[in-house]
């Protein structure tokens, strides 16, 4: 069984693909001293401290910190919490970004029949965007499926978000499903891509 913290298949240093604030960095799973870190930057990624919601961010980050509490506390087989460490930082609080990744069986999202590896949380702090961090945990997913046994991975984006699109598609992912709101209270809300990409089984 394997659990989303101390694998020793994830210790490996990246180099940034453009010249970041850090240009290397460590992709480890993520241990219990990250749970602050982690849930703080996933908070600051997908909410926002500003406006008339502020006021809730607090919450919201204590939300997604005892989420993760309880996944860590209660690791499932085949799920892994991915963190990109500044390989060159001399301090306690170097996370860059992260992601997690669990398999999960045949739904309606995608009809596929088989078992897949689906992503998500996938965040990094504002100051290591465009350096090639993303792009690292998401081919780091990779590295898991194929040591998993599974060759499909899927993950959501907003259709707003076209900066993520872009990222998505140039490492390979395509289109699966575009789905409707189906909260009439969200109506101009951007809607949810599925994105879907198929690993080559000769690597």
């Amino acid at each position: 069984m394997t659990s989303w913290f101390f694998h020793p298949y994830y210790q490996q240093t990246v180099t940034g693909t453009t010249k970041p604030a850090s240009s290397q960095f460590q992709i480890r799973a993520a241990t219990p001293d990250d749970l602050t870190d982690v849930a703080q930057i996933i908070a600051e990624s997908f909410h926002s401290q500003k406006g008339l919601w502020g006021w809730a961010f607090p919450i919201l980050r204590l939300g997604i910190y005892e989420d993760l509490r309880h996944r860590l506390l209660s690791p499932a087989p085949h799920h892994v919490c991915l963190v990109a460490v500044d390989a060159t930082a001399n301090k306690a609080h170097n996370l860059m970004g992260t992601v997690e990744a669990g398999v999960r069986f045949s739904d309606a999202w995608t009809q596929c029949g088989r078992s897949f590896l689906y992503l998500s949380n996938l965040a990094v702090q504002p100051k290591y965007r465009r350096h090639g961090v993303a792009s690292g945990l998401l081919i780091s997913c990779e590295k898991v499926s194929r040591e998993w046994g599974f060759q499909d991975l899927y993950l959501h984006v907003l259709e707003s978000n076209y900066q993520a699109r872009q990222l998505y598609f140039r490492l390979g992912y395509r289109v699966h499903k575009i789905e409707a709101s189906w909260n009439p209270f969200l109506v101009g809300r951007s809607r949810q891509i599925l994105l879907h990409k198929r690993l080559n089984t000769d690597r």
